[in-house]
């Protein structure tokens, strides 16, 4: 395949990972929650979506629906169990084995309601533009635009809104966050807002360009980390150019490697570039 064709391919790819890598940086950053469920969520949604989709809802509302169920999902796992185990300060290692288990929980909970079967959307089937030698796949060409508009509104309230000024307080310092008057518990409920929604769209978006699976958020996950820790810990925009930069190489290497070892370069590619640069592309949270 044409190496232009590829990095296409690979930035469709790289906008869904940094989408969910956004969100997954902004729990951590603000929270420090290393959540291995985020990936499953992403299923969640993608198959939320898929089943408004199905059920005769158009596209958009059905996307809607699954952003809003996604918010619900992460409320809900905040009230039951990050929380509590904030207020009991729960070490890191303890907050990582209990992310797995809501992993697991998700992951069979979608088996039992929607079953193991591969999936697909409703929507029409639009022919491919030949422009220069690359196929512009329709639905390849909205998530990126999708994944676009998601950024620069995030850009947006991280600078410019006064939710974005408090959840960058909270991530640089939450005790001095919590003197300056900042409440605190409100910024948790806004980041997992803002991390429900990318989570939800990148799942969403994912289920445009292939197959739904139930354990499709496993194959997601370790691509996301890898963005999330290639770009700096706790660094959104670093997420981003992270998600992409994976995303490229994932696609690019499958003349030479095929598609089974995709998540083997997207894991080597982060420990090169952290071997040059521990620190990741750009500084993180510390």
């Amino acid at each position: 395949m044409d190496l232009s064709q590829l990095i296409f391919n690979g930035i469709a790819v790289g906008s869904i990972i940094a989408l969910g890598a956004v969100g997954l940086t902004l729990t951590y950053g603000i929270l420090r929650l290393s959540n291995f469920a985020h990936g499953d969520f992403m299923t969640l949604a993608a198959y939320l979506t898929w089943w408004a989709n199905t059920s005769g809802i158009n596209l958009w509302l059905s996307m809607a629906l699954g952003c809003v169920g996604t918010i619900i999902a992460m409320f809900i796992g905040e009230w039951l169990l990050w929380k509590p185990m904030r207020a009991r300060r729960a070490t890191a290692t303890t907050l990582i084995i209990i992310s797995i288990g809501l992993a697991l929980f998700l992951r069979n909970g979608i088996l039992l309601i929607w079953g193991g079967n591969n999936q697909n959307y409703r929507v029409p089937i639009v022919p491919a533009q030949d422009f220069m030698g690359i196929k512009f796949e329709y639905y390849r060409l909205l998530v990126i635009a999708m994944a676009i508009a998601a950024m620069v509104v995030l850009h947006l309230i991280l600078q410019r809104t006064k939710v974005g000024k408090a959840m960058r307080a909270v991530a640089d310092n939450v005790d001095l966050a919590k003197v300056s008057g900042i409440n605190v518990e409100w910024v948790v409920m806004w980041t997992w807002v803002m991390t429900a929604v990318l989570t939800a769209l990148g799942g969403s978006m994912y289920g445009l360009m292939t197959t739904l699976k139930p354990n499709m958020g496993w194959f997601l996950i370790l691509p996301m980390f890898a963005s999330v820790i290639l770009g700096g810990i706790g660094n959104p925009y670093g997420a981003i150019a992270g998600g992409i930069i994976i995303g490229v190489a994932q696609e690019v290497s499958v003349p030479w490697f095929g598609t089974s070892y995709k998540m083997g370069v997207a894991l080597l590619l982060m420990i090169i570039i952290l071997f040059i640069r521990p620190q990741g592309l750009f500084k993180g949270t510390q």
